[in-house]
């Protein structure tokens, strides 16, 4: 069940976004997540165009939440420990621009949160090297196209979805299983 509030975005890239989708779906508060693309210089891409990392869009992930039910922070908390944001431009296997550890903030409220709990994050010695998260204003999104929607829950017995977003999706429930929808 949803608070009263009114719905938040955040818009979250940490490499392939069938695997951010499938993450933030599973959050107790959070109502829709949609993949597509944010960041860039070309007006309404193609997953074909940002794949060939010339379009400066990310590959994200549009989030929007229930703000009484989970808070921004807790979104970061979960977005910084499914994804390495210490590689730049990559996640694993996924390499170019469009898989850039990145937040692109809706208010000035999410920039600050953002860039403080960075900060922290990276003061506290938690990763080896220094964090490279994007952090942007947002301008703009565009969904990708209509079978990357909820890609994990549709083709979870392929092999990428097997070898690379499973494993993180396990990692996740047992890191944050007080955060499940029930």
């Amino acid at each position: 069940m949803m608070g009263t509030n009114k719905l938040e975005t955040a818009i979250l890239g940490a490499g392939c976004f069938w695997c951010i989708e499938t993450i933030f779906q599973k959050l107790n508060g959070v109502h829709t997540v949609k993949s597509g693309y944010s960041g860039g210089h070309i007006k309404n891409p193609a997953y074909r165009e940002v794949c060939q990392g010339t379009t400066g869009h990310a590959e994200v992930a549009k989030i929007d939440f229930d703000p009484e039910m989970i808070s921004f922070t807790e979104l970061l908390e979960v977005f910084w420990k499914v994804h390495d944001p210490t590689t730049l431009n990559r996640q694993g296997g996924d390499v170019g621009t469009q898989y850039r550890s990145s937040i692109f903030f809706t208010t000035e409220k999410q920039k600050e949160m953002a860039t403080s709990f960075m900060k922290k994050l990276d003061e506290s010695g938690m990763y080896a090297n220094p964090m490279v998260t994007e952090i942007t204003n947002f301008e703009i999104f565009y969904p990708s196209e209509d079978y990357h929607t909820d890609y994990f829950n549709q083709h979870g017995d392929e092999g990428y979805c097997q070898l690379v977003i499973q494993p993180k999706v396990d990692k996740f429930k047992k890191i944050f299983e007080d955060k499940l929808k029930k």
